[in-house]
């Protein structure tokens, strides 16, 4: 069975303010189309039988950039449902829940058209997210990329690993990056993370997610 690629769209003005963005169609700034180019090559190490995407323009335009081909667009694979918390950062919430925490905590109700989700909610969608991605190695001997967001990753690599929702806390996601999640022994392992081109330049070491980024 063929490895696991989660890449993270490039930078966007939100990702960069820490503003939570779920279902704004924020584009890429011309720093986060870099970031999607730069993770061409990162991806064609690997021999890619499937790949998924993201409906957001976001995602979909760091796939297009990235060389990633024949994607399929999966409404699975949108950021967390921010609710009442789209367009909020962190510092924020916190002046009125200074404990707040989305792993635990979830978020405030939003409209009807975003009423946000809780952790087990989007671990659920993960869950149906990986019953695809299994069926796509299943038919092939590569691997699978998907483009999406960084809270919804996170928690995609945490139920992947057998663990709960909330464990996605634990694995920090940048923007513009590549993590790999393959297989030991037969059990799930992450034999990659947070991966960004300049790990791979001579001129310096790989570079920390930015400060403060919430928001995919």
């Amino acid at each position: 069975m063929g490895d696991l690629l989660l890449v993270r769209h490039g930078e966007t003005e939100w990702s960069m303010s820490g503003r939570h963005t779920g279902s704004t169609d924020v584009p890429l700034t011309d720093n986060g189309r870099e970031q999607a180019r730069l993770l061409g090559p990162l991806i064609a190490r690997h021999h890619i039988a499937a790949a998924f995407v993201s409906p957001m323009r976001r995602a979909r335009e760091t796939a297009r950039l990235a060389g990633v081909t024949g994607a399929r667009v999966d409404d699975d694979l949108r950021e967390w449902d921010y609710g009442g918390y789209e367009g909020v950062t962190t510092l924020e919430i916190h002046r009125e829940r200074p404990d707040w925490f989305l792993f635990t905590d979830g978020v405030a109700a939003g409209p009807p058209e975003r009423p946000g989700e809780s952790p087990d909610e989007v671990g659920a969608r993960a869950e149906r997210m990986l019953a695809k991605i299994d069926a796509a190695l299943s038919e092939s001997e590569g691997s699978v990329v998907v483009v999406s967001h960084g809270h919804f990753l996170r928690v995609l690599t945490a139920r992947r690993l057998g663990l709960s929702a909330q464990s996605g806390a634990l694995f920090q996601l940048g923007t513009g990056t590549m993590s790999r999640l393959s297989t030991e022994h037969r059990r799930h392992v992450v034999a990659g993370w947070n991966v960004r081109p300049d790990a791979y330049c001579s001129h310096g070491p790989l570079s920390p997610p930015e400060e403060g980024s919430n928001g995919p």
